[in-house]
């Protein structure tokens, strides 16, 4: 290799050489490099190359010989340099000589080109000889790499039971060196684990090699990948690891994990209960498990059904309709499971169907009664009472065959009119309007009984629906209320109302109804339009309002029902004054002329019996007051034990009391009583002198009046006394005073006529009042 290098820099010379030669032939002006120029000429200056080559990595001593750079200038003067990033760190060049050396080892793959500038300068100024000039030094590549994988580890995954050559990933190594270089480059790929199962081609491409890839033998697998360039360079970074997944197909069908299965269950279970399970294996994963159940040959196909559980594909048997012990007491029946999704390719001559025996006990339970059918219907002619209406039949679907007893529940007050015996015959107990109810609606309950005729507890019910037949029972009457009027001077003919009838039975399609007047002594004639209608017209014309202001008409209706019944309605044509346009101007009533209603008079005697109530209340407590009167005490008792107080309004000094004896005594000339001796403060009533005494039978009609001065001006001097317009109430107000007594102490009201409660309704300022003269609360006790 070296011997190459010098070479090639031994040819580069002779090349420039050459260059020069020619050069100088092509321009006899111009000299060759060791020659001078004629006076008479002007130099053209110049580089003679341009780029040079070495080797990296080479082994050499350093620094390594590169190449050299020559300027057409030649003097002695003349000196070279470098310049760029890598002069003076990578290279250098001999000042004198113009040689390039390398001041280490290169690394093509780090930096592969190298760019410099020449310069040719005087040594003693330093200035430019020549103008700068780029070259670019190349590395040469050596084949020091070898191939490296872009990963260490690789996953992939391929779907088990694959074909051979079926692509299951593709790896990649690199080599750093030169790709222009032939073979420095180029990566080789093998095995070196996993041969057996997967194969590697092309550019690192690895496929399967094995179609019997199972998944359920093995599921992963490990396969080692080398790489080495076209020279054999290898490494410990040339190899990779790809781990390799197989993914799961449906390629195994399910397998009864029993080959027999039994069941027991009562027979009262509810349809659509769960009552088992099968359990089949399948060794795919849960997204492939796909099993189907279902009977072989149909058995008990309409009785049971299979459904799969789709999270642990399980089938999961149920009833569909009831389950009877006495009538069937075990089932037998196989079943197959299936996957329709299965692939056969996978299968090869292996079956994909499994069956399996299943066997399910019915155990007896005791159940209730049942009714031979699931309503009954029972029609009844209304206005009959029938022993018999129908019947109904419950049996105990047990061995046993117990006793049934039968009951209607009293769920509304309908029931009450029928009954039922032992044996489940209905009648009923009332005769039976249509009008009133067209329907009734019974619940039978049937109850098991054992031999002594204990009810065992077992019950069902059922629904009765009796329906009431019609009869013709019922005689037509009018549509509806009807309020005819006619003018008092009506013409002859005059329609006054049109009539039609209406019948609670139920009419049928062809009714036909038929009108007439009970009596044809009248002003009024009917006509009978034979569509169910009627027309009343006035017959002879003008009416005496004086005479009648209502007229009552009479009116046959008849059906035609078996038998025909005949009602009669009574139309009531009340008179009335008319215009010149014959509009109504005044009508009376009609509810004045033909009398009041029960309601009316109803409410009437209520009202009565009310008051008359009241009356007897009244008058019985107001006899009850008199005789505890009778009983109380008199006026003069409750005057000479009052005690009034001093003042009427001053509160805490209202407690000094006098007595009305003293008034009295003067009065009556007698002597003043003594007063008690729980007060021994003297009276202020006896430090007034009194008048002297007259003769017996005189009259003095003067000293009360001159007593009582006295005591008014005492009053009106009195600071501690109350103010002057308060006036104390005195038993005896003189004996010229034609109201004897003006003190509302010899007033009772008890002893008037006139009941004063209705003070309690006048406000608070009447509240005193009231208690006074009110009836005391006391009394209402008694009463």
């Amino acid at each position: 290799m070296q011997a190459l290098v010098m070479l090639l820099a031994a040819g580069s010379t002779c090349y420039l050489a050459l260059l020069a030669t020619a050069a100088a032939a092509a321009n006899p002006g111009r000299p060759n490099a060791l020659g001078s120029l004629p006076a008479h000429r002007r130099q053209k200056r110049d580089w003679i190359w341009n780029q040079m080559h070495i080797d990296e990595e080479r082994n050499d001593s350093l620094p390594h010989y590169v190449g050299k750079i020559k300027s057409s200038v030649d003097r002695k003067n003349t000196e070279y340099q470098l310049r760029g990033d890598s002069a003076g760190k990578v290279f250098r060049v001999d000042k004198n000589t113009g040689d390039v050396y390398a001041l280490e080892r290169l690394d093509r793959e780090k930096i592969s080109e190298y760019h410099l500038t020449a310069l040719v300068v005087d040594k003693d100024t330093k200035r430019n000889l020549e103008s700068p000039s780029s070259f670019t030094i190349k590395v040469h590549d050596v084949n020091d790499n070898w191939p490296v994988f872009t990963h260490r580890v690789f996953n992939a995954s391929v779907p088990e039971m694959s074909g051979i050559g079926t692509s299951v990933i593709q790896v990649t190594a690199v080599d750093a060196d030169d790709p222009t270089v032939a073979d420095h480059a180029s990566v080789v790929y093998q095995l070196t684990k996993g041969k057996d199962s997967f194969d590697i081609r092309g550019p690192g491409l690895i496929v399967t090699m094995n179609k019997h890839l199972d998944r359920e033998t093995q599921d992963k697998y490990e396969v080692v990948v080398e790489a080495e360039d076209a020279q054999g360079r290898r490494g410990e970074s040339g190899t990779a690891t790809v781990f390799i997944t197989l993914q799961d197909v449906n390629d195994n069908f399910p397998i009864f994990t029993q080959s027999r299965y039994t069941f027991s269950v009562p027979e009262d279970i509810r349809v659509g209960s769960p009552l088992g399970s099968l359990f089949v294996e399948d060794p795919d994963e849960p997204q492939n498990r796909k099993t189907k159940y279902s009977f072989v040959q149909g058995e008990y196909r309409d009785t049971f059904t299979i459904e799969t559980d789709p999270t642990h594909n399980e089938g999961i048997i149920k009833p569909i309709k009831p389950l009877d012990y006495e009538r069937i007491p075990q089932y037998s029946f196989t079943i197959e499971a299936t996957d329709p999704t299965i692939d056969l390719r996978y299968l090869g001559s292996t079956s994909p169907k499994n069956i399996a025996r299943v066997i399910i006990n019915i155990t007896d339970v005791d159940e209730p009664p049942i009714f031979q059918q699931p309503f009954y219907h029972f029609q009844l002619q209304e206005n009959q009472k029938k022993p018999l209406i129908g019947s109904v039949l419950a049996k105990d679907p047990d061995a046993a065959q117990r006793d049934i007893r039968y009951s209607i529940r009293r769920t509304s007050d309908k029931g009450q009119f029928f009954g039922i015996t032992k044996k489940g015959d209905i009648y009923n107990d009332k005769e039976l309007d249509r009008e009133v109810y067209p329907w009734y609606n019974l619940t039978v309950e049937a109850k098991e009984v054992d031999p002594s005729g204990t009810p065992t507890g077992k019950e069902s019910i059922v629904q009765v629906y009796v329906e009431v037949m019609d009869e013709n029972d019922n005689a037509p009457e009018f549509a509806k209320p009807y309020e005819p009027k006619v003018c008092e001077n009506a013409p002859q003919g005059k329609l006054v109302v049109q009539i039609s009838a209406t019948d609670k039975d139920i009419t049928p399609r062809d009714v036909k109804f038929k009108f007439s007047l009970s009596t044809e002594d009248s002003n009024f004639t009917l006509i009978d339009n034979h569509d169910n209608t009627a027309s009343i017209i006035v017959k002879y014309g003008y009416f005496d309002r004086e005479r009648a202001k209502v007229h009552h008409l009479p009116v046959l209706i008849s059906d035609n029902g078996r038998p025909s019944l005949t009602g009669t309605s009574m139309l009531h044509v009340t008179v009335c004054k008319c215009n010149e346009h014959g509009e109504f101007t005044l009508c009376e009533e009609v509810a004045a002329q033909v009398g009041i209603s029960i309601q009316a008079l109803v409410t009437i005697f209520l009202c009565i019996l009310t008051i008359t109530v009241i009356t007897l209340l009244l008058i019985l407590r107001r006899r009850l007051r008199k005789q505890a009167r009778a009983h109380g005490k008199s006026v003069p008792e409750i005057h000479e034990q009052l005690v009034t107080y001093d003042e009427e309004g001053g509160g805490e000094m209202d407690t000094t009391s006098y007595d009305v004896s003293v008034l009295n005594s003067v009065r009556h000339g007698g002597a003043k009583p003594p007063r008690p001796a729980l007060d021994a403060r003297p009276s202020l009533y006896a430090q007034v002198q009194k008048p002297p005494r007259q003769a017996p039978g005189a009259h003095a009609p003067g000293e009360m009046a001159a007593m009582i001065g006295v005591k008014k001006d005492e009053a009106d001097h009195d600071g501690g006394g109350p103010p002057y317009d308060t006036l104390h109430i005195y038993g005896y107000e003189g004996a010229e005073s034609i109201a004897e007594s003006l003190s509302s102490l010899g007033t009772d009201s008890s002893d008037s006529d006139i009941d004063y409660d209705f003070l309690n309704d006048w406000g608070p300022r009447f509240k005193m009042l009231a208690e006074l003269y009110g009836s005391d609360p006391q009394e209402e006790l008694v009463y």
